[in-house]
């Protein structure tokens, strides 16, 4: 039986678009009959044993805390530790492929590993860490740091056997740098449809907790930065309440910009037209998806946009609700505008009010439009499919002649 052993930031208990992307390459090459494995850095900040099973998937965590100091100093010993830690279970469990996924420091710690025992090294990029940085306001576009990190990732993916990416921008931009387009595979984001393939009926008791009775319900669910557009949303509920009255914007989730969206929404004319939920369980997120009519996607205009595809749209589709979202690269790899969702202009908010109204005023298209997204993601997107572009670079991989056996 082929073991595989994922290198990772942080995983389930902790829920997260990372550690449910995780998850369902784990559930579905665990279905495939690998044996599979994961071990986390010290970025993964639940608490729990060194070693545990959750939700069915075996985990390994990297032993005591992360660093602290220089930040340089500090990644560099973050490194070195999850280093030690893969090598070691490496000697315990002798898996034949090891699959490291970003950020770029779990590729340099599973590189050392890899190369002292000679195991192929699979590399996927869900996202470069520089424009994730940009993204979430902890870095400078074009600043000491981006460049190097940028260099950092260029040499990670030289020096893997094989890179994954999960979109067509990701792969672009390598190739763009002078990698082998024919090392790159893209395995896109996708829906596991046994979990989210079934919408769930809207709870009228939640409808009438929330206040939603008789509204047009536009809706968001996830992450609260300042790149998922938010501000722009709420800048444009004063047009769209005016174009459909009876209109209600739907906030579920949290993050770092969730107290400035508070405010901007509370300063709003139409400022009970806007609901914050707040962070709810991932078991109850369905629920939440049902009271929606139209998700909301209004993501800025920046290079993370352009290059990532984003997981929340696909499983909205999948759960059969219609989406809206702004034209950046990473939307247009998901939503063909007018079949399967609509786009408007990133950072307009003229452009998102009348977009929403439009799909609001006619309803008649919106069954084909939920039906061909739906079918959009059980054809291309749906986990159970996707896990097959992996297998072909295991088996090529595992046939370097060089490559010592795992049952030595």
């Amino acid at each position: 039986m082929t073991r595989i052993l994922h290198v990772l930031d942080h995983s389930l208990p902790m829920h997260s678009g990372y550690t449910f992307r995780t998850r369902a390459i784990l559930r579905a090459q665990m279905a495939r009959g690998w044996d599979v494995r994961g071990i986390t850095g010290h970025r993964h900040g639940a608490a729990g044993p060194a070693e545990e099973v959750v939700d069915g998937l075996h985990f390994h965590r990297t032993p005591g805390q992360a660093a602290t100091g220089n930040p340089l100093l500090r990644e560099w010993r973050d490194i070195s530790a999850h280093a030690d830690a893969i090598d070691s279970l490496i000697g315990r469990w002798r898996p034949d492929i090891i699959h490291a996924h970003s950020p770029v420091l779990n590729a340099m710690a599973a590189q050392r590993a890899a190369k002292r025992h000679d195991i192929p090294l699979v590399y996927e990029i869900r996202a470069f860490w520089e424009d994730a940085a940009v993204g979430n306001g902890a870095g400078t576009e074009g600043s000491p740091r981006y460049w190097l990190t940028r260099q950092l990732e260029t040499h990670a993916v030289r020096a893997a056997d094989a890179v994954a990416v999960i979109c067509e921008g990701l792969r672009a931009d390598l190739v763009s740098r002078g990698i082998d387009a024919d090392k790159i595979i893209v395995s896109p984001n996708g829906v596991d449809m046994e979990q989210f393939g079934t919408p769930v009926a809207r709870d009228p008791a939640l409808t009438a907790k929330l206040g939603l009775e008789g509204a047009d319900v536009v809706g968001f669910i996830g992450s609260f930065y300042d790149y998922e557009g938010l501000d722009d949303l709420i800048a444009a509920m004063p047009r769209l309440v005016r174009a459909r009255p009876k209109v209600k914007l739907l906030l579920v989730g949290g993050g770092p910009c969730e107290q400035a969206l508070r405010d901007q929404a509370t300063a709003s004319p139409f400022a009970d037209h806007i609901l914050f939920v707040g962070r709810v369980p991932h078991d109850r997120v369905e629920d939440y998806y049902a009271q929606v009519d139209i998700l909301a996607y209004p993501r800025k205009a920046m290079r993370l946009t352009d290059l990532v595809t984003p997981l929340k749209p696909l499983e909205a589709m999948a759960q059969g609700r219609l989406v809206a979202a702004s034209s950046v690269g990473g939307h247009r790899e998901l939503i063909e505008d007018g079949v399967t969702g609509a786009l408007f202009a990133p950072g307009e908010p003229a452009a998102i009010a009348a977009a929403l109204a439009g799909m609001f005023a006619d309803r008649d298209f919106w069954d084909n439009r939920r039906a061909a997204a739906r079918a959009f993601v059980e054809r291309e997107r749906n986990w159970s499919s996707n896990i097959l572009r992996y297998e072909p670079v295991y088996e090529q991989l595992l046939q370097r002649p060089q490559r010592i056996s795992a049952a030595a």
